[in-house]
C-alpha cells in the first residue's frame, strides 16, 4: 500500500480509470500483444519490479484464460542496483526479487511496467536484461503513460491510457491482488 496517498476524493484524489476501465484496457492491450506475438512462441514478458509484475501477471492469465494462448512465458525483473540514483536516498535499499528461469537471447521480449513516468526504470531494465542474453528485439507495455514527464527518450508500445499529469500531481494504480480494487488515480500531494 502507498502510504503518502489518502483514498478520500476530497483530499484531492482523481479517478482516472475505474475497475470496468482497467479491464477493457487490459483486453485492448492483450489483443494488441496478440495482433504483434501471434502464438508467442519467440515472445516472454518481463515484469519491472515491483509494480509491473502485478500487470503483467494480469495480462499473462488474460491471454491464457480468455484467449487461449498457451505457454506464455513470464520473468521478473529487478532493477533497483541498476537505476542511477539508487544511491540518493538516505534509506536503505530494499531489492525485489528477479526469477528469469527461461533464454532472453533472440526472443522478443515485452517489458511490462504499470507507469511509464520519466523513463529511468527503462532505462534501467535495458541494462539489468543484458545479463540474461540480448534479446531479438524489446518493446514496452505500460498501463499509463504520462507525457511530458520524461527525462529519457523512451516511448511505449503498448499503453492503456496516456495521461497529463504535471507537477506535484501522481499517479497511482491500484490491482485487487494488492489494494483490493482494481482502480487509476491522480493524486495531487
Amino acid at each position: 500500500m502507498y502510504p503518502e496517498y489518502n483514498s478520500d476524493l476530497s483530499m484531492g484524489q482523481k479517478v482516472l480509470l475505474n475497475a470496468t476501465e482497467v479491464q477493457i484496457a487490459l483486453h485492448r492491450l492483450a489483443c494488441q500483444l496478440i495482433e504483434n506475438h501471434d502464438t508467442f512462441s519467440e515472445t516472454v514478458f518481463i515484469g519491472i519490479q515491483p509494480r509491473g509484475v502485478f500487470l503483467a501477471e494480469r495480462l499473462k492469465q488474460l491471454l491464457e484464460t480468455e484467449y487461449k494462448i498457451k505457454n506464455v512465458r513470464l520473468g521478473y525483473l529487478d532493477i533497483t542496483f541498476y537505476r542511477d540514483d539508487f544511491r540518493r536516498s538516505g534509506k536503505p535499499l530494499e531489492a525485489n526479487t528477479t526469477s528469469i528461469d527461461f533464454i532472453v537471447e533472440d526472443k522478443k521480449v515485452v517489458f511490462i511496467d504499470d507507469v511509464l513516468y520519466t523513463g529511468r526504470s527503462i532505462r534501467s531494465a535495458l541494462t539489468a536484461i543484458q545479463s540474461f542474453g540480448r534479446p531479438l528485439e524489446i518493446e514496452l507495455l505500460t498501463l499509463i503513460d504520462r507525457r511530458f514527464s520524461r527525462h529519457l527518450p523512451i516511448q511505449p508500445d503498448y499503453r492503456g491510457r496516456q495521461v497529463d499529469a504535471i507537477g506535484n500531481e501522481k499517479v497511482k494504480v491500484c490491482w485487487q491482488e494488492n489494494e483490493g480494487e482494481d482502480a487509476v488515480y491522480l493524486v495531487k500531494s
